[in-house]
């Protein structure tokens, strides 16, 4: 279908695009598409859902664990299709996590590290900021209904549409975050090398946006409730700016709730990057550099077996 599309600009104009710029604007669309659905679905349900009256309340919000699928489904699918818009053009990282892994074990350039990561950041940003712009009355009701602490009129349940926070059982503590937010990180990046990884049971190149976004949902289902399942520094920092913007304050930045959390911002922005390249670097050592020994050899063993089966003849 796209031999016959003509672009919107003269040649000439275009070109220009054909390098790195073509893929910052790529990674800004892509990541754009990520928080405009995954945010999204964080104002469905926090704020769109009870103030439309199909919950049992104003307020009324994750009534029980199965709720939560909606929220994991939808950041799937929010990272299904952010990849597909983007990912013929940059690859479709729209995560610094990713980004950085590929620089360090997939020979992904240094030099394009930073303007792939501020398109990411600037991506998340434009896509809060629609987020807002759409469910504005939704969320405005939420925290006028809502008896909860309020930060500027603001409550930490409508910040949860944008940005992350730890888990009510840390304390305020670090440690926890931190790890939950490097442990996430290590499996969703591990789970998408492996899925691109054509030496290994790839699959085909039109499903793999699908199957990142199985990933995704994987992760949010299995190490979701500590800290909100961020593993994406733009994802958070992006919505997070976005918000303090907006009105959240301290809530957003530097991400402090009295009596609960303080200085939360960094956690999400470090651990996924840590996370991120033990990922890479967990599947190289036990399984990509595997794969690299049995490419260089003339005859590699099937998989699950060291050497071929012997015939029945050879047998007998």
């Amino acid at each position: 279908m796209a031999v016959g599309v003509p672009p919107l600009v003269r040649p000439s104009r275009l070109r220009r695009r054909g390098g790195l710029l073509g893929e910052c604007l790529a990674e800004f669309l892509g990541t754009f598409v990520l928080i405009a659905f995954g945010c999204g679905v964080g104002a469905v349900a926090v704020a769109a859902l009870p103030g439309s009256g199909r919950t049992a309340g104003p307020t009324t919000i994750f009534l029980g664990a199965g709720d939560w699928l909606l929220i994991t489904w939808g950041w799937a699918m929010a990272v299904t299709f952010g990849v597909y818009v983007a990912g013929g053009v940059s690859g479709a990282h729209i995560n610094p996590a990713v980004t950085l892994a590929f620089a360090v074990r997939r020979r992904f350039p240094w030099a394009k590290v930073v303007p792939y990561m501020f398109a990411q950041l600037t991506g998340a940003f434009a896509g809060a900021a629609l987020v807002y712009g759409v469910y504005h009355d939704a969320i405005h009701a939420f925290d006028s209904a809502s008896t909860d602490p309020k930060t500027n009129g603001h409550t930490l349940a409508t910040f949860s549409i944008f940005g992350t926070f730890p888990a009510s059982y840390f304390h305020g503590g670090v440690w926890g975050p931190l790890v939950d937010q490097i442990v996430g990180t290590a499996f969703l990046v591990m789970f998408i090398v492996a899925v691109v990884d054509l030496r290994n049971t790839a699959v085909k190149a039109n499903l793999g946006p699908l199957v990142i976004g199985l990933a995704v949902a994987a992760v949010g289902m299995s190490y979701g409730a500590n800290a909100g399942y961020a593993v994406n520094p733009a994802r958070d920092f992006g919505p997070r700016l976005f918000t303090w913007l907006a009105g959240w304050q301290e809530l957003a930045l530097p991400g402090t709730l009295a009596g609960s959390f303080s200085d939360y911002f960094w956690i999400p922005i470090v651990g996924p990057l840590v996370g991120g390249v033990i990922g890479v670097l967990a599947y190289d050592l036990f399984v990509g550099d595997v794969l690299h020994i049995r490419s260089q050899s003339p005859e590699p063993p099937p998989a699950g077996r060291t050497r071929a089966a012997a015939s029945t003849d050879d047998e007998e």
